[in-house]
Parts: structure tokens; C-alpha cells; sequence
């Protein structure tokens, strides 16, 4: 056997482990996928792709090597996600509004291969997951300008989906009509209750008449029925264009920096991870003096950071309050389960409704 026929009999036996190994990897990057599914998570994961070239390049000895390896890795990682993108083509997101809101925008950024469901309102949209109709639900929980969407974290405390991540999204708001129409032609403006509270200045400079939609996209498609020109909707570019409006004035809203949170809630609660540095925690706290201010001690005790405290009304009792926490630090670990049992001391009722390892921008 001369040194062209060894080599290639090394290569025939490394072929062969590597095609074994290979069908080990897709049969897991198949679990990997319906966890995805089943938690609302998206197919990109850029930093733990990062993470995974730089700990497993590390492993080639010959750094000659390296270089051709890290292709290696950078071509299975595209391999693993054409197959994952194949398997969700079936995923389902909801969202509340119509096709063009900013909800659907945004849902369709972070789950390109899923089908996106419209319901009526953001009640409707969750209980679509809790009944199986949806795998998860897209909802808006504070945008920047104009602060929480209070229906949302009342779902999230009555309901029973987790939280399991966070995105942030630029919002834009522009002034939308019919064809043909101008400024000077409109009277009234119709949109959601935020968006018209981001875009105050505007429609106040031109004393513009308001009315509340459940919807930006709602009253965009509202908008294209009636044909009037005195009456224009508040949304996006995206709604101008599937409703066959102009947009009369873009970047209408207040500020410049307009952003909404949304958070993807789903049935299944995601594996803890030590690289969770995000929670979302509902608790009451017990009639007792002094409660809320022993509560916000013991998280700030065991180290972790407070990045909001919300009060929401019960609706069970008169002034019976349940609050919402962001906070940075893993719950999952030692200090983290330390905390949540100091907290059973001084609240009545405590969920985690999330933990994640970022907020991301979408």
C-alpha cells in the first residue's frame, strides 16, 4: 500500500466517525428545535454561535488547522439552521391587530418562518397560547415613550404563560390617508391610545380630533374602508403600503428614540441556564406594615439589581395591589433560591414569570 492509498484510507475511517457524529448532531439539533418551539425562542443565537466556534477551535492543537476548522464549525452551524428553519415552518405566533401592526412587524423579525396569527386584542392573543391554538404570543409590555401597556402585565399575573425573552424595537410612527388627501384635509385621526399618546405634540400643533382603535393597523385598514379623506390613521410604513394608503408626514411621534418592548410568552418555561442574567417576578405582598419595603430589601440583600417596580390593582380586592419586577442577576442560582425564599416571608403571592439572558434589539 503506497502513502497515496494510506491517506486516503485515514480519510475513508475519518469520513465514516464523522458521518455517525454528524447524524448525532442533526438528531439533536432536532431536540434543540422543538424546545425553540415549544419556549418562543428564535433559530439565531449569534452569541452562543460565538461562543461555541471560540471553545471548540480552541480544541485543534495544530494551529495550521484552526483557521479551516472554524469554517468547519461556521458551515454546520448554517446546516443546523436551514434544518431548524425547515422544521418551524409550521410554528405559530399570535399577535393582536391585523397584518401591518407593529406586533406583526416585529413577530415576523424574530420568527421568519412562522405563521402569524392575528386575534382581536392582546386578552385573545394569549389565551390562543394557553388553549394550543398558537406555539407562542408576541406582546407589547412598555414602549419608552409613553410607558407600560398595563392590560399585558395584567395577563401575565392572571395568566399562566412565561415570559422568554424580550426584544426592543424601534417604533416609528407616521400619519396615514387615503390617496389623493393632504394635511389640510384632515380632521380627525384614529389610532391605538399609544400611539396617539406618542404623537401629542403632532396632532395637538394640528388640533387634530382623536379617537381610540384597537389597533395601528386596525385603524390604517379602517382608514382604506372608509375612503374619507378627512380622517387619517397614526402607524406604520408597513400598514400604508398593505392598505394602499400615503403616508402625508412620517416620524410623527414625540420622540426620537421610540421604542417598544415585547415580550414573547409561551407554555413551556425555558431550562434555567448559568448564563440567565434577566427576571421578570409578580408578587403581592402580605397586609402587613412595611411589607413592600422588606420585599425590595431582600432582593437588593442577596445582590441582585432592580431595573423596575410597577404597581398594577388586583381587580379582586379595593386597593390590593400585585407588582411587577425587573431585575438583573440569575434567580436560578444559590443567592438567587436564597432570595425567593426570604421573599415568601413578606409576600402572598410570588411567580416568576420569566428568565432570560438578554434583552435583545430587533
Amino acid at each position: 500500500m503506497n502513502s497515496l492509498e494510506k491517506a486516503r484510507k485515514i480519510i475513508n475511517t475519518a469520513d465514516k466517525e464523522m458521518a455517525k457524529y454528524f447524524e448525532m448532531r442533526m438528531d439533536a439539533v432536532k431536540l434543540v428545535t422543538e424546545y425553540k418551539r415549544e419556549n418562543g425562542i428564535p433559530i439565531d443565537d449569534f452569541a452562543r454561535e460565538a461562543e461555541m466556534i471560540e471553545r471548540n477551535s480552541s480544541l485543534i492543537e495544530n494551529e495550521e488547522y484552526r483557521e479551516y476548522y472554524v469554517n468547519f464549525l461556521k458551515s454546520n452551524i448554517l446546516l443546523s439552521k436551514k434544518m431548524q428553519h425547515k422544521l418551524l415552518n409550521g410554528m405559530t405566533v399570535a399577535y393582536s391587530g391585523v397584518e401591518g401592526a407593529f406586533a406583526n412587524i416585529c413577530a415576523q423579525k424574530i420568527f421568519p418562518d412562522a405563521k402569524c396569527v392575528a386575534y382581536a386584542d392582546f386578552k385573545a392573543a394569549y389565551r390562543a397560547v394557553e388553549k394550543g391554538e398558537c406555539d407562542c404570543v408576541l406582546l407589547p409590555i412598555e414602549n419608552s415613550h409613553n410607558g407600560d401597556v398595563g392590560n399585558v402585565l395584567d395577563l401575565a399575573f392572571f395568566g399562566s404563560l412565561y415570559i422568554n425573552g424580550v426584544y426592543e424595537a424601534d417604533i416609528v410612527q407616521n400619519l396615514l390617508a387615503v390617496k389623493g388627501a393632504v394635511i389640510d384635509d384632515v380632521k380627525k385621526v384614529i389610532s391605538h391610545p399609544q400611539a396617539l399618546g406618542q404623537s401629542a405634540n403632532f396632532i395637538e400643533k394640528h388640533n387634530f380630533e382623536t379617537e381610540n382603535v384597537v389597533n395601528t393597523a386596525v385603524a390604517a385598514k379602517m382608514v382604506a374602508e372608509m375612503g374619507r379623506k378627512d380622517i387619517a390613521a397614526i402607524g406604520s410604513a408597513e400598514a400604508a403600503e398593505k392598505y394602499g394608503l400615503n403616508v402625508l408626514a412620517s416620524h410623527i411621534n414625540e420622540s426620537n428614540t421610540n421604542t417598544t418592548r415585547f415580550a414573547v410568552f409561551s407554555r413551556s418555561k425555558r431550562n434555567p441556564s448559568a448564563s440567565d442574567d434577566r427576571f421578570i417576578m409578580l408578587f403581592t405582598v402580605k397586609n402587613v406594615a412595611g411589607s413592600l419595603g422588606r420585599a425590595i430589601s431582600v432582593i437588593g440583600e442577596h445582590g441582585f439589581n432592580l431595573h423596575a417596580l410597577k404597581s398594577r390593582p388586583t381587580k379582586e380586592l379595593v386597593w390590593d395591589y400585585f407588582f411587577y419586577v425587573e431585575g438583573e442577576g440569575n434567580v436560578n442560582s444559590d443567592q438567587g433560591r436564597a432570595m425567593l425564599e426570604d421573599l415568601k416571608e413578606c409576600c402572598s403571592n410570588l411567580k416568576i414569570v420569566g428568565n432570560f439572558e438578554k434583552e435583545i434589539r430587533i
